[in-house]
């Protein structure tokens, strides 16, 4: 099974949308191995941000994430990064499709909800970043093969 990081930004941990966010994965079939809330440190932003260091919104990227608690997971599922992103939509939000994450809940391109991984390595990267192992919860689900083969 392949794993994802994913994280509820400031201002879809301020407006309430955790819960919401949270059971749209469950109800897709994911299983979540880690969560966390955490007020993000500069540190932790920068390095998490690190591929965007030399561009001009760099600082708003890190002002924004460190400004108010974020929750942080890890998902399981066969093709949860790809899924999950799908389910998250367009970063701008006014070009997400409805139905999505950011296009039922978002306007603004700079408060878009949350973040996904976009790729394996970027997951692995960032799960590492972001989890200890012993913060992360191996774990069957007795539901698993009513949702996989």
């Amino acid at each position: 099974m392949e794993r994802t990081f994913l994280a509820i930004k400031p201002d879809g941990v301020q407006r309430g949308l955790v819960g919401n966010i949270i059971s749209r994965l469950e109800a897709k079939g994911f299983q979540l191995v880690g969560l966390k809330m955490l007020q993000v440190s500069r540190e932790l932003a920068e390095q998490h941000y690190a591929e965007h260091k030399e561009k001009p919104f760099f600082g708003g990227l890190v002002d924004f994430i460190t400004s108010s608690p974020v929750v942080a997971m890890v998902w399981e599922g066969k093709e949860v990064i790809s899924t999950a992103r799908k389910m998250i939509g367009s970063t701008n939000p006014l070009s997400a499709d409805n139905g999505t994450i950011r296009g039922d809940f978002g306007i603004e391109i700079g408060r878009n909800i949350i973040h996904g991984s976009d790729a394996p390595d970027t997951a692995t990267r960032e799960i590492a970043l972001w989890f200890s192992d012993a913060e992360l919860a191996s774990w069957k689900s007795t539901t698993a093969g009513w949702i996989y083969e």
